[in-house]
């Protein structure tokens, strides 16, 4: 579940906490389908770990995953949707960032190196830290 997609509206409601209600909303009907697995993407949900647990229910297991790169190579990828003044911005706004993240994720969430690996191998790795099994 892409975490942006919880509180898009203008102007932003980030302070009203929209988005733990409606990640609560929408995990309350896929667990009513059975489904027990959630892989929730967002920049600073290794942040938010306790809130997303909580939003959740039922106590769930919560593995936080904090992607890093190097500078070059996040700009590298970030060229491929940006260009020009877009592309700086984005790629300042990433480094401060990375920076924050780094220096407020707890040590629970692990940190994953992605230089040089491919979307393949990265989900490999992420799987090894969720310990799921079939």
């Amino acid at each position: 579940m892409e975490g942006d997609a919880l509180d898009l509206a203008y102007p932003a409601p980030w302070d009203s906490g929209i988005a733990f209600a409606n990640l609560a909303a929408v995990w309350a009907n896929y667990r009513a389908l059975g489904y027990r697995r959630l892989i929730f993407t967002n920049t600073v949900s290794v942040l938010e770990v306790t809130a997303i647990a909580e939003a959740m229910g039922d106590d769930p297991r919560v593995t936080g995953v904090l992607l890093q790169a190097s500078t070059r190579t996040v700009r590298n990828r970030l060229s491929r949707r940006e260009q020009g003044a877009g592309l700086d911005a984005h790629a300042a706004k990433s480094r401060a960032a990375a920076v924050r993240l780094e220096a407020e994720a707890e040590s629970s969430v692990h940190r994953l190196d992605t230089e040089g690996l491919t979307p393949e191998e990265i989900a490999v790795r992420i799987g090894a830290f969720l310990r799921w099994t079939k």
